[in-house]
């Protein structure tokens, strides 16, 4: 099999496995990528995301996490909900979060993948990386030609950008696609959509003004006073700019049955949630991304929005 052959035969796999995209880069050092993160590290808009400025190098060279790596293949995995959180009296809560964690789904798919690979090449070395391993996933998901970087600093696609992304890195030379144009042109629909502020300007973000980050990231036992009124009823993460995005109005619904809203969560009202008890917390979100706020961060979360309104 030529490299030409090998390359297309796991994308397919790919395909067939249900990602919606497959692409390829090769593992190199990020220079680009590194100039910019080191800058905003500077500027001091990771707030607590100590670990964003811990193992920086690492993160832009993926050989300093798999030394054997000759390519990054990264994939896109739809989750764009049929089923929405519409309750107008209830909380918000990301569209990403909605069913089983990501991280789980996902990484189980690629070690699937992984093993399809290695019917053809049984010998290959791998890495398997979901939103875990210092890994700039959109920037290898841009290289490998899936999409391109939005003014929001996410990943988009002509579908919109509600997907998650993923990567193994190998230790086989493969053939590497060619990164998309930008078509954001003059659009800042998602600069004037946030509340908060947090995109400074395009293709920056100050995570520290951020909703997703507020909700997820901070640690404090309250979110900072002069935020209240900014933005309302989110609880955990945001998709505010995303559902600016024109390109997102083209966002079709995935048919990943994991990732549906368990019925419980979407007969929650806002009562429900703030008389929400550590176990009721456990059973709605088990194996769910909401974890990681714990249940004391998602009781700060709600009791900011309580507070607010009286």
């Amino acid at each position: 099999m030529t490299t030409a052959e090998l390359t297309k035969w796991i994308k397919d796999q790919a395909r067939e496995m249900g990602f919606d995209g497959c692409g390829i880069s090769r593992a190199q050092r990020l220079n680009e990528e590194a100039l910019r993160l080191e800058q905003w590290l500077a500027l001091g808009r990771h707030g607590q995301m100590n670990y964003m400025a811990d193992r920086g190098e690492m993160r832009t060279d993926p050989r300093m996490v798999m030394p054997e790596a000759e390519s990054v293949i990264s994939v896109l995995y739809n989750y764009y909900p049929s089923v929405k959180i519409m309750n107008p009296d209830t909380y918000a809560i990301s569209k990403y979060a909605y069913g089983r964690d990501y991280h789980d789904v996902i990484r189980e798919k690629l070690y699937a993948l992984v093993d399809t690979i290695k019917q053809k090449i049984p010998d290959l070395q791998s890495r398997v990386c979901v939103d875990s391993a210092p890994i700039l996933e959109k920037a290898w998901a841009a290289r490998s030609g899936l999409g391109w970087i939005g003014k929001n600093s996410l990943l988009l696609t002509k579908k919109g950008s509600y997907f998650f992304l993923g990567e193994i890195l190998v230790d086989q030379v493969l053939e590497y696609d060619e990164p998309m144009a930008d078509l954001c042109g003059k659009c800042r629909q998602c600069i004037k959509a946030c509340p908060t502020g947090a995109i400074v300007g395009p293709w920056e973000l100050d995570a520290t003004r951020c909703i997703s980050y507020l909700t997820i990231e901070l640690k404090d036992e309250s979110i900072p006073d002069n935020l209240a009124g900014k933005y309302t009823d989110w609880i955990y993460g945001c998709d505010i700019c995303q559902d600016a995005c024109p390109y997102n109005r083209k966002a079709t619904p995935h048919t990943e049955k994991a990732f549906e809203p368990r019925p419980a969560l979407l007969e929650m009202t806002k009562d429900d949630w703030h008389n929400l008890t550590e176990e009721k917390y456990a059973a709605l979100f088990k194996k769910s991304a909401v974890k990681r706020a714990k249940y004391a961060g998602l009781k700060r979360n709600i009791e900011f929005h309580k507070k607010q309104n009286g």
